[in-house]
């Protein structure tokens, strides 16, 4: 019986020492995980790795506290590595799309596709990246929804950089009535156009008839602005050439039916 009491009082001082492992090294794991966090923002690291980095610093100081504290339990490490090794294995294969998303994450950032800051078109979301974490990505839209978007979804969808470029070309078309004079009205636009402060002059301006339609000849502006001028140019050029071909007297045709009823004789 005093034996048997001996070994419970044995085991019960270890686990206890190893709760407080536990304890004190998850505290050490955040605190670290702070003082990385630190470190980073006055490096000149890239801030898209800093949130992945400092994840992977959290997760692996926390399993290495659980080691030491199984350890301290009495448990041997090789044997709980070796659990840990099949219950990884086992999990792995019930959490296919985590393992997904992680290694999603990591094409992410080794090619590149964008950074935060960025802002795209992915997963059928328009936003801005705000953040890049170990298993997804955070997009905020521009009405302010935050979106998150697992990397292994992400990094298999089709994205659209609008920010990798540092310039965007603006394409709009105009329709004019048949009888408008198509010199005038190329006239008129390419004055809009060429005179407005935010167009960029290189690459030229384009203003062409594009298309004969049923009711209208569309002709097709295309200009150059920077990326942070680009909605600006586009609502400023609708404005302008509504009030310019309102001045011109240049007709914008609108849909129209026309209904005739037979006399009765």
């Amino acid at each position: 019986m005093s034996n048997f009491l001996s070994i419970v009082q044995l085991y019960a001082v270890r686990i206890a020492i190893a709760l407080i492992i536990v304890y004190i090294g998850f505290k050490l794991a955040t605190w670290a995980k702070k003082l990385v966090g630190n470190l980073l923002t006055k490096s000149e690291i890239d801030v898209t790795l800093k949130p992945f980095l400092l994840s992977i610093v959290e997760y692996s100081l926390k399993i290495l506290v659980l080691i030491t504290a199984a350890s301290q339990a009495g448990v041997e490490v090789t044997s709980f590595v070796a659990i840990i090794g099949a219950a990884s294995f086992a999990i792995g294969l019930a959490f296919q799309g985590a393992l997904s998303n992680f290694a999603g994450g990591v094409l992410i950032l080794v090619l590149r596709i964008f950074k935060v800051g960025d802002f795209v078109e992915t997963a059928g979301f328009l936003g801005k990246i705000e953040a890049i974490n170990i298993f997804h990505t955070t997009l905020v839209t521009p009405d302010n929804k935050v979106v998150t978007i697992p990397n292994g979804k992400l990094s298999n969808a089709s994205v659209v950089n609008f920010t990798t470029k540092g310039t965007r070309r603006l394409d709009l078309k105009f329709g004019v009535g048949y009888e408008q004079d198509i010199d005038k009205v190329k006239e008129v636009l390419a004055n809009i156009v060429n005179n407005h402060e935010l167009v960029l002059a290189e690459p030229q301006p384009f203003v062409r008839l594009s298309e004969h339609g049923d009711s209208a000849i569309v002709f097709t502006v295309r200009a150059w602005a920077n990326n942070s001028d680009f909605w600006t140019v586009h609502f400023d050029l609708l404005e302008e050439v509504k009030r310019q071909f309102d001045k011109e007297g240049i007709s914008i045709p609108y849909p129209q039916m026309d209904v005739h009823f037979p006399k009765n004789n």
